[in-house]
């Protein structure tokens, strides 16, 4: 690594220490859409526990516990990006920037809530551990990466790319898992689907295919972004994350939570699922 790279982010962890900078940026204009998604997270959260208090089935209630953990981890990480703390300044690691913030809580986010996503989704499917463990895996991997191409700061390597080519770089690879991810979401699960009853599938197919259009859209708003290539600025962005993020996640748990007779239908003892969920 480049000697001034060291030394910017020597004097960047120093001034996290002492509170100088790097952790004390002030939302802007997308401060208003970082707590419309703190409101939304938390609303969906209280609707969540509302509809789950009276489920007594064991098996039923993991429906709604993941369902309201989602909603609370992505309320409390949109309201540590509204009140300031859930962001880093990246300026100094960057040549020529004045500012630079990035909202690094919408990846602690999405590395929690999106496998929970899944494992509602798989639970639905009476999917067993195997599958769980891929998917969760390929997710795991894909946002990891997607970190990595966020906070990419190096400097013209031997490949001749500087720090925009390897975010771009990062975020091909990001995207790739994805893709695998996506494809063992229809073929991988495809068996296990075809053993549901007919409205219990259709719910299945409406969560699938909402995944797959939202979480598409998620890395191209990403390239477009601030974080990426900039076409759209911070405000812009962030609030389509926001949009985004609610559909994903609240309208997820509104859809999946919707009919007692179907999770009472994916919750009932059979095979493989059960031991894998028990």
């Amino acid at each position: 690594m480049h000697w001034s790279v060291v030394d910017a982010f020597a004097s960047t962890v120093l001034s996290v220490e002492f509170g100088t900078g790097a952790f004390g940026h002030t939302p802007g204009s997308e401060g208003a859409f970082l707590w419309i998604g703190t409101a939304g997270m938390f609303l969906g959260m209280l609707y969540f526990i509302a509809t789950g208090w009276g489920v007594t089935d064991s098996r039923m209630k993991k429906f709604y516990i993941v369902t309201t953990m989602i909603a609370a981890i992505a309320f409390s990480n949109y309201l540590a990006m509204a009140t300031g703390f859930g962001v880093v300044d990246l300026a100094p690691l960057l040549e020529g920037v004045d500012e630079k913030p990035i909202y690094w809580a919408r990846y602690t986010d999405w590395i929690l809530t999106t496998p929970l996503l899944l494992y509602d989704l798989a639970l639905l499917a009476g999917a067993d551990t195997e599958d769980i463990a891929t998917l969760i895996s390929l997710d795991v991997m894909m946002i990891i990466t997607g970190v990595i191409a966020t906070l990419a700061v190096s400097p013209v390597d031997i490949l001749g790319l500087d720090a925009d080519g390897h975010r771009v770089l990062w975020w091909g690879v990001s995207t790739g898992f994805f893709v695998v991810l996506v494809y063992f979401l229809f073929a991988g699960l495809s068996d296990k689907v075809s053993q549901l009853d007919s409205e219990t599938q259709g719910t299945f197919n409406l969560l699938r295919y909402l995944i797959l259009l939202l979480w598409s859209a998620y890395p191209v708003w990403w390239l477009i972004g601030s974080e990426g290539l900039g076409v759209v600025g911070l405000t812009i962005e962030t609030a389509g994350f926001a949009v985004l993020d609610l559909t994903a996640k609240v309208g997820f748990g509104i859809i999946l939570l919707r009919s007692h007779s179907i999770l009472e239908s994916s919750a009932a003892p059979s095979g493989e699922a059960t031991t894998a969920d028990d």
